[in-house]
């Protein structure tokens, strides 16, 4: 297999440190809001790279974080934390919010198909172990206590940026352009291990600490919460491309000072998720959810398919013209795979060959688009069904798009009676919901569909007008 290495920025043959065993990494969600799309496109490409090396044989282990205390607004390490934040906003103590927004984030990953990590742990749970690190890149020279916070050193590396080639005058602080300069810090670069003071004082968890009552910095969670379950060697360690720079970068830096060794081999970043208006935000306020697919009657699994279409390391650009040409291909997958027989014997041969192709296509930088192509070719293929029906459950162990469920699903709508006795009343209220959209009576709109959806008849708006079908 070769992946896309940030960090050498060419694509390399993957070896794990310790033949046939990955420990991989993946940066979890800030649990003060609901993820969007766009965060989850991360997680989704990340689970298919878990996925395929589990099928091409490896055994894996997966750890993900919880940030629920310590990400600043600001990656200088100022402004307010974002759980504070958020309990601010929903008055709620941060702890509610963090139950609250962790159980959404991992029933949105459930609905994508996207697998729960051997290991999910919340930063508030790793205190001490924050000490510990902290203690020694104290007593090594690594970090300094100043202005009643801990701040490592970057001047005591030989090399700071890793993802890019910046010069130490590349940045204004360091981190952005218009960021005001800590005046504690010795170094541009230099980033905060634990605080005792900051720029607000209503934080709401603080801890004990040979530095005074704080709590950790942001970059130090991922490292500790890495080192504790994966040991000293990482073979993988993922997360969203905006995260490269200051987070990873800082998690190197603090990572091989503590250890004294290389740390991680193998960066894979994924690309943004682009809008009309540029990169998908919650800081703009303009953001949509796994939720908002199905109010407007998309299966979560069509977004699946549509991430699957491009390759992680290109931008992807979302609309719902987009997202309704992925609903119309999955639809036509699911019903090619309906009309399988099953019938015959699976060939080896035949699903040998095609399994390679598969194989191939995704051990070349998790090329997911000419994976997607693999299973066309093999509905193609001349083959019997039951080796088609073999391969498609096979890819699918990757691809995550549920086609054999859907296809059964599928045969039996097409097997039940035409339309039902219900089907003039549905028609009915379609009719009188198109008449209120075209008043501009969005509540009874609404209304009519609610009423729909609780008779178990799911709505799809297209530019040829409204279609039903039962859910």
């Amino acid at each position: 297999m070769k992946l896309y290495n940030s960090a050498s920025h060419q694509k390399e043959e993957f070896v794990p440190h310790d033949p046939g065993k990955v420990r991989m990494y993946t940066c979890g969600p800030t649990v003060y809001h609901f993820a969007h799309i766009g965060n989850l496109r991360s997680y989704l490409m990340e689970d298919v790279l878990e996925k395929f090396l589990r099928y091409d044989g490896y055994d894996v282990t997966r750890v993900m974080n919880i940030t629920d205390v310590g990400h600043l607004a600001s990656d200088a390490d100022t402004g307010e934390d974002k759980m504070l934040k958020g309990a601010q906003r929903e008055h709620k103590s941060v702890m509610e919010i963090a139950k609250f927004y962790t159980d959404a984030f991992f029933s949105d990953c459930e609905k994508l198909n996207i697998k729960y990590p051997d290991v999910v742990q919340p930063a508030t749970g790793m205190i001490d172990e924050y000490i510990k690190v902290i203690s020694k890149l104290m007593d090594t020279g690594y970090a300094y206590f100043a202005g009643g916070n801990v701040y490592f050193d970057t001047s005591k590396l030989d090399h700071y940026y890793v993802f890019n080639d910046h010069d130490e005058e590349d940045l204004a602080v360091g981190v952005r352009e218009g960021v005001e300069a800590d005046a504690n810090k010795r170094n541009k670069t230099d980033f905060v291990l634990w605080f005792t003071k900051s720029k607000f004082e209503d934080q709401a968890l603080k801890w004990d600490s040979p530095w005074g009552v704080g709590y950790p910095g942001w970059h130090i969670e991922c490292s500790c919460i890495s080192m504790k379950y994966l040991g000293e060697y990482l073979d993988i360690h993922c997360g969203g491309v905006d995260n490269a720079f200051p987070h990873h970068t800082n998690e190197i830096a603090q990572s091989e000072a503590y250890l004294g060794h290389p740390w991680c081999k193998y960066w894979v970043h994924i690309a943004h998720l682009d809008t009309a208006g540029g990169k998908m935000s919650k800081s703009k306020g303009e953001f949509t959810t796994v939720s908002t697919l199905e109010e407007r009657g998309y299966d979560p699994l069509v977004y699946r398919l549509f991430c699957l279409q491009s390759h992680y390391r290109k931008a992807l650009v979302f609309s719902y013209e987009n997202l309704d040409n992925a609903r119309a291909a999955y639809e036509k997958l699911v019903a090619r795979v309906a009309a399988l027989t099953g019938e015959g014997e699976v060939d080896p041969a035949v699903f040998g060959q095609y399994q390679t192709a598969f194989k191939e296509a995704l051990g070349n930088d998790l090329n997911t688009s000419l994976a997607v192509t693999r299973l066309y070719d093999v509905l193609k293929a001349d083959a019997n069904d039951a080796t088609k029906r073999a391969l498609i459950e096979s890819f699918d162990q990757v691809l995550g798009l549920d086609l054999l469920e859907k296809a059964a699903a599928y045969r039996e709508k097409q097997a039940a009676p035409a339309g039902g006795e219900d089907a003039a009343e549905i028609e009915a209220l379609v009719a009188a919901r198109t008449a209120a959209k075209k008043a501009k009576d969005w509540a009874e709109a609404d209304r009519i569909r609610d009423q729909l959806k609780e008779m178990g008849v799911e709505l799809i708006d297209t530019k040829e007008g409204t279609q039903w079908r039962r859910a």
